[in-house]
C-alpha cells in the first residue's frame, strides 16, 4: 500500500477514485505518566511518555486507516492526513485520513 500526503503518486496515474478512508484511536493519560509530566513541566524538556504514545496512536490510527483502504481494494492513499482533538478530560483522538485510490 502506497501512501503518501500528497495529491499524486509520482509516475503512476490515479485510475479510480473509491472513498475517504480513515481510522482512528483514542488515548488517555495514566497516572505514572501524568505524575511524571506534571513535575518535568515544572523544569522543561521534552515529555518523553506523552511523545510515545502519541507516536504509537499515530501508528495505530494509520494502520487502521491502511486497512479500510485495503478492504475497498486500493492500491494507494493520496492527500492523508493527520489530526488530534480532545475529546473527554485526559483524552484524545488521534485520526488518520486520505482518499483511497486504485492506480495504473
Amino acid at each position: 500500500m502506497i501512501i503518501t500526503t500528497t495529491e499524486t503518486v509520482p509516475g503512476r496515474d490515479i485510475r479510480e477514485i473509491l472513498d475517504v478512508v480513515s481510522g482512528n484511536t483514542i488515548r488517555s493519560k495514566n497516572v505514572g505518566k501524568d505524575i511524571g509530566a506534571g513535575l518535568k513541566s515544572l523544569v522543561g524538556g521534552e515529555l518523553r511518555s506523552y511523545t510515545a504514545m502519541l507516536t504509537e496512536a499515530r501508528e495505530e490510527a494509520k494502520q487502521r486507516m491502511t486497512e479500510s483502504a485495503q478492504a475497498l481494494g486500493a492500491d494507494a492513499i493520496v492527500n492523508v492526513r493527520f489530526t488530534t482533538s480532545q475529546v473527554a478530560g485526559g483524552a484524545a483522538e488521534l485520526l488518520a485520513y486520505g482518499t483511497a485510490v486504485k492506480l495504473t
